[in-house]
């Protein structure tokens, strides 16, 4: 054997990956040092996401609901010590509402500091805005009044999933299904060989494939749509215990149904302390699903543009790779691909958690549920990817022509099947003798048809046939999508 390899002895690795930071100890966040992508690499995109999902869109709910409820009480439930607001009053509570930015939250915050109780923190900001007013201090007793923290929390997040699917979730998806709708219609016709078990097939259209997409992505988005979303404010363990307490007389139920309705959302009459968010999951599963629908998408297209069916439109400055600069690399549809996969480990792990629940509460759904955002966030910044994916995307009809005269063996299917229909017998065998595992050329199945026993005008008919030609109805199914 030869002489053992000599290797120079290296610093210890801490010594190396420690970089001196003495200035940079406590770096100030930016998307240069936030540790998430969705709030760093990515923060042009996640952007829009903060107004809903951030713990100022959080505290901004929170604000929202405990107004709502203040006002409700007054000028709803007509509670005998809280007169109905007048004009005055409303507009000022309003204001709180409509007049929330960050500093209000950073006063909230603040008081959170000494609360250590992040829900107690906005009564208590609420308080003092009722303080400042000349009259609404008379409300000040019933702020939160018969609350649980979790009455405020589960209508806040409630609020924030309805209104994230109807302002961005929804509208990105039908921007990706409008794109590809449009697509499915302009290749209607355009003839591709199909590949199953990754061998050459019966043709189809490449118009036909996207319409495929196209039917399941609106099939996921209408029950994403029309997932309910649930709501509870029935107190510390769901019985209306405070309520009735002060109030025996009155019917807590329809009257606290009625508040969360008036929010948009549907009651759940049955919850222990904590709504039970099996509609979470249910909402979850639903995005899940359609993201599923799109990483299928995305691999498949990466696969064309690997065969060359699709080109994509080069963007002047861009790059490839650092080493060859020829490539054109498909990264629009490897990024959806991946976010799309982030995305759907934290919403099943949202669904599979947020439904269990220790007795009548306990707090591992609390940290869990300040990560809505980030699967909502994945999946936006997928659909993004997409977008621009799709857009660059232009069809190679000749490289789709080339591969489809190179496969005149998928044939053996209609000629098999008419021989059926003349009640030849064999004919499937016959087919395949002639065809597995070899290659066919159109003089070959001339040859062939012109043997059979069936109609003249049959053996024209299918002497006429090409793999161009022989894609069903298609066309027309992409056409109708």
């Amino acid at each position: 054997m030869g002489a053992a390899l000599k290797v120079a002895p290296t610093a210890p690795l801490n010594s190396l990956s420690k970089m001196p930071m003495s200035a940079n100890d406590d770096l100030p966040l930016s998307d240069l040092t936030a540790v998430s992508p969705l709030d760093g690499r990515y923060a042009r995109t996640s952007a829009a996401l903060r107004p809903y999902c951030s713990e100022f869109g959080l505290i901004r709910y929170r604000v929202l609901v405990e107004v709502r409820w203040l006002q409700f009480l007054a000028n709803e439930a007509r509670l005998p010590e809280l007169a109905p607001f007048t004009p005055d009053e409303q507009a000022l509570l309003d204001g709180i509402v409509s007049q929330f930015d960050l500093e209000s939250a950073r006063q909230v915050k603040a008081i959170e500091r000494t609360t250590n109780h992040d829900v107690k923190a906005v009564e208590y900001f609420l308080r003092d805005r009722c303080l400042a007013s000349p009259t609404l201090g008379r409300a000040i007793p019933f702020l939160h009044f018969a609350c649980t923290s979790e009455d405020i929390n589960n209508l806040s997040y409630a609020l924030m999933l309805s209104e994230l699917r109807r302002d961005l979730l929804l509208p990105a998806i039908d921007g990706v299904t409008d794109a590809l709708a449009a697509l499915a219609h302009e290749h209607a016709a355009v003839p591709m060989l199909a590949r199953t078990h990754g061998q050459a097939a019966t043709p189809t259209t490449m118009g036909k494939e996207l319409a495929n997409v196209v039917y399941r992505l609106r099939r996921q988005q209408q029950q994403l749509a029309g997932c309910e979303i649930l709501g509870k404010l029935n107190g510390a363990v769901g019985n209306y215990n405070a309520h009735l307490a002060a109030y025996p007389a009155l019917d807590w139920a329809a009257l606290n149904a009625g508040f969360v309705a008036s929010l948009g959302l549907a009651w759940n009459p049955y919850t222990t302390q904590i709504e039970p968010h099996d509609w979470i999951a249910e909402y979850f599963a639903a995005l899940a699903r359609l993201n599923t629908v799109l990483i299928d998408f995305c691999r498949d297209t990466w696969g064309y543009v690997s065969l060359g069916y699709f080109r994509q439109r080069r963007v002047e400055n861009e790059v490839g790779s650092s080493t060859m600069p020829h490539k054109v690399n498909p990264i629009d549809f490897e990024n959806a691909e991946g976010n799309f996969g982030m995305a759907n480990a934290v919403l099943e792990h949202l669904g599979a958690k947020l439904p269990i629940s220790r007795w009548q509460r306990d707090l591992t759904d609390s940290t869990v549920l300040r990560n809505l955002g980030v699967g909502a966030g994945h999946t936006l910044l997928a659909l993004a990817s997409l977008s621009r994916g799709i857009g660059k995307l232009e069809l190679d009809a000749a490289r789709l022509a080339a591969d489809l005269d190179d496969a005149w063996e998928v044939l053996a299917e209609p000629i098999q099947t008419v021989m059926r229909r003349y009640g030849i017998a064999d004919s499937y065998e016959a087919l395949k003798a002639l065809t597995r595992g070899k290659r066919i050329d159109r003089d070959s199945l001339q040859a062939f048809i012109a043997t059979l026993a069936i109609p003249a005008e049959e053996r024209t008919r299918l002497q006429a046939m090409t793999p161009a030609s022989y894609i069903g109805a298609a066309a027309g199914l992409a056409r109708d999508i």
